[in-house]
Parts: C-alpha cells; sequence; structure tokens
C-alpha cells in the first residue's frame, strides 16, 4: 500500500492491475466500447450488415490551402500482364496502343446474305490502289518529267530496265482496275442503299475518292508523252474554257495557252504529289467511317430474316478479302503479259492531230455526251448536265429521307439504272465508233 502511494505522489509508473481471478471476464480493451445497459440494442448477429461507419473526415487541405483530390490514372499499358510469348511480349510493349484497335476488329461483324459478294470490291479498289503506289515509286527513279527526256526514259524503262516493261504495264492496268472496282463498289452501295443514315458521310467521301481516281487518269495520261496521250490531254483541257472561269483553270493546269513541257511536269506534279497526299486524307477518314460505323445491309433484310449470320470481320473477313486480292493480282499479271499497253510515237506538237482521238474509256460516256450535243452552246449545256448530276449523285444520302427510314425507295433505284445506262451505253457507242 505504502509502495503505490509513493508511485502516485511520484507521477511516473502508473498502477500495476491486479491479476483477474480465474474466470473471470477478461477487461474490455482500451477505446473498446462499453457494454450496453439493460433494455438497449443487441449487438447485431454474426453475418448481419454492420453499421455504417462515420463519415469520413475530408483529407487535410494542401499546404496552399485548396483541396486536391487524388486523381486515378489508368495504367498506360494495360496489356503488360497478358500471357504471351517473348517475342510477343517485346512488341506489345512497344506497340501495345495498337492492341484496342485490334480487338475492336475481332469484335465486328459482317452480314452474311445473298449480296455480300459486294462487300469485296471496295477492299479489291483499296488493293490496286496499293500496287499504284509501290509500281510508282518504282517508276519514278527512272522517269524523267520533261519535255527532251519523258518518252525516252518511257522507252528507256519499257526496253533497258530489267522487268521495266512489267512494272509498266502492271501500273497501267491496275489504273484501269481501280477505276473499274470503284465504279462497281459504288453502284452496289447506291442499290444496296448503304448511303443511308448514319453513313451518309462515307458515301460523300467514297464519291470524292473515285473523282480524285479520275484525276489520277486524267494528269497520268499524258505521261508518256507520246502521240496520243499529247492530242487526247490538248482535246480533254480545251472543254472547261466554255464554261465562266475555266479558262482560269485550264491555265493553270497547262501552264500556258498551249499544252507543252511546262503542261506535264505540272500534271505530273499534281499526279505524285497532290493528288497523292488528298487522297491519302480523304481514305483515312473513309476507312475510318467504314470501321466505326460498320457493314450496312439492304434495306428489309434482317426483318424479312435474310441475313444469314454474321462473321468477324478480323480476322475472317480479311481472310476472304485477301483471297480476293490474290485473284485480282493473278488477273493483273495476266493482263499485263498477254495484252500490253504500246509505246506509241513519241509528241510532236507540229503535227497534225492523227484521226480517232478520244480519252481513257472511263471518260467515254462524257465524251459521247459532249459529242451529242453539237449545236451552239452544246459543250457548255453538257457541263452543266455533268456538273449537277454529280452534285446531285453526292448528295443523294441527305435526298432520300425514305431510305433514312429504312423503308424502300424506288425511285432513287431508278434513278441509280438511268445513271448506270447512261454511262454503259455511251460508253459503248464509243467503242463501237473507235475500237479499244
Amino acid at each position: 500500500m505504502a509502495e503505490n502511494d509513493q508511485n502516485a505522489l511520484a507521477g511516473n509508473v502508473p498502477a500495476k492491475p491486479k491479476p483477474a481471478a480465474p474466470g473471470a471476464a477478461k477487461p474490455a480493451a482500451p477505446g473498446a466500447a462499453k457494454p450496453a445497459a439493460p433494455g438497449a440494442a443487441k449487438p447485431a448477429a454474426p453475418g448481419a450488415a454492420k453499421p455504417a461507419a462515420p463519415a469520413a473526415a475530408k483529407p487535410a487541405a494542401s499546404q496552399g490551402g485548396v483541396y486536391k483530390p487524388p486523381v486515378d490514372r489508368p495504367d498506360s499499358n494495360p496489356y503488360k500482364d497478358s500471357r504471351v510469348s517473348a517475342l510477343g511480349a517485346w512488341f506489345q510493349e512497344r506497340f501495345y496502343v495498337v492492341l484496342p484497335v485490334l480487338d475492336y476488329l475481332k469484335k465486328k461483324e459482317v452480314p452474311q446474305h445473298r449480296l455480300s459478294f459486294w462487300y469485296y470490291f471496295g477492299g479489291l479498289t483499296l488493293f490496286f490502289f496499293i500496287i499504284q503506289i509501290v509500281t510508282g515509286l518504282l517508276l519514278m527513279q527512272y522517269y524523267k518529267p520533261t519535255e527532251a527526256e519523258a518518252f525516252a526514259s518511257f522507252v528507256f524503262i519499257q526496253k533497258e530496265v530489267p522487268f521495266g516493261w512489267l512494272l509498266r504495264q502492271i501500273h497501267a492496268w491496275s489504273a484501269n482496275l481501280m477505276v473499274l472496282m470503284a465504279f462497281i463498289h459504288m453502284f452496289s452501295t447506291f442499290f444496296m442503299k448503304s448511303y443511308r443514315k448514319p453513313r451518309e458521310l462515307m458515301w460523300v467521301s467514297g464519291f470524292v475518292l473515285l473523282v480524285l481516281c479520275l484525276g489520277f487518269g486524267f494528269t497520268g495520261y499524258l505521261l508518256p508523252w507520246n502521240e496520243l496521250a499529247f492530242f487526247a490531254t490538248q482535246v480533254g483541257t480545251e472543254v472547261p474554257k466554255v464554261a465562266p472561269g475555266g479558262a482560269f483553270l485550264v491555265g493553270i493546269l497547262r501552264g500556258g495557252e498551249e499544252v507543252s513541257g511546262e503542261t506535264l511536269t505540272r500534271m505530273f506534279s499534281l499526279h505524285v504529289v497532290l493528288l497523292p497526299g488528298i487522297l491519302m486524307l480523304v481514305l483515312s477518314a473513309h476507312l475510318m467511317l467504314v470501321q466505326v460505323l460498320g457493314t450496312s445491309a439492304p434495306i428489309g433484310y434482317k426483318e424479312a430474316g435474310l441475313i444469314k449470320g454474321y462473321e468477324k470481320f478480323f480476322p475472317t473477313f480479311l481472310a476472304k478479302d485477301a483471297i480476293g486480292w490474290i485473284i485480282g493480282f493473278g488477273l493483273l499479271v495476266y493482263l499485263a503479259s498477254v495484252f500490253p499497253w504500246g509505246i506509241g510515237v513519241k509528241a510532236n506538237a507540229l503535227t497534225p492531230a492523227p484521226l480517232g482521238i478520244k480519252p481513257e474509256w472511263y471518260f467515254w460516256a462524257q465524251f459521247q455526251l459532249l459529242k451529242d450535243l453539237k449545236f451552239e452552246g452544246g459543250e457548255l449545256v453538257a457541263i452543266a448536265l455533268l456538273t449537277v448530276g454529280a452534285i446531285v449523285w453526292a448528295l443523294v444520302p441527305f435526298i432520300d429521307t425514305k431510305a433514312s427510314k429504312e423503308e424502300r425507295s424506288p425511285i432513287f433505284t431508278i434513278l441509280g439504272l438511268l445513271v448506270l445506262a447512261f454511262l454503259l451505253l455511251n460508253t459503248y457507242r464509243v467503242y463501237a465508233e473507235y475500237g479499244w
């Protein structure tokens, strides 16, 4: 007792608790809740929901006096823990940003029905454009875009460069097949009404791509600098002069009053620099819209149960697309080997134009329309009709309101048939008069 009193007076060492008697309840831990009084609510049984904890106090303000909540940043590479091979992990660490794109492509599906084969012509158009890029880059190593050397370099590629003749023939035939596939793709899209909401911009960008493809054909036609190309370009650039502002446009294209070496240089720059740059931008937008909006089925097919199923875009549809590319490449090599394009005679502005001058086949329908309207001012009428028709054709998704409501629109189907008949009939008329 005296010892405890001394400790209490000293205030240094707390009093030692006496050991509890055997069987007695143990003292509660410091901070533990006191036992409830008689009549109070009993504690919840095991497994019952615990009472909500009191609201946590907000973290202390920063030194500047402004509270900044913690930022939960996502992992920069969410695929780093996935199970892949050592080589796959090496690529994944460096190109992990591409993996979400592949995941998206695996989820994308393409409808299967009796008209599904039309979907492959867009991929074939892209394939022949890639062939154009590759062969064009190789031909540029030897071609010289000057009035004095253009034709000589053209002959050198055909006769002296190893397999140069094959490269030139593949380049020429792939250009024609690219335009043909683009036309087929456009009309198949039109008749299946794939331009309807929400794919309006996909149609507009596709139409711009078709115009750019025709621009490639027009600007590349002069590059061999042979007699046929020279006079065909002279006739082709003469037509816009009758339209308001046409003379100014012709002056830009020709680089002067007449077709000359300056025209060749400008056509070359348009063909290999300006048009490819614009086309790559529009093509990127078009492909992005195709991936985001997906592939549409014809109106009423889903409701009528004509959709046989869906297949994965990656890798199933792309594998079938690749088979089409292989077939297209085989056709391309066959045409280049069996039906080669001639070299011709070097252009001479002082000689008279030969008989039977005509543009490339994809301009034959417009060429025949100009011939049919022979009255005074007929060329201006033809240009106006073609311009208005092209604008209406590009704006069809915004005009065809029935298709946007998933309703059939026979009027626009008839319009498409009339346009197709105009192109085929006039093309055949030019062929029947001038031959190939």
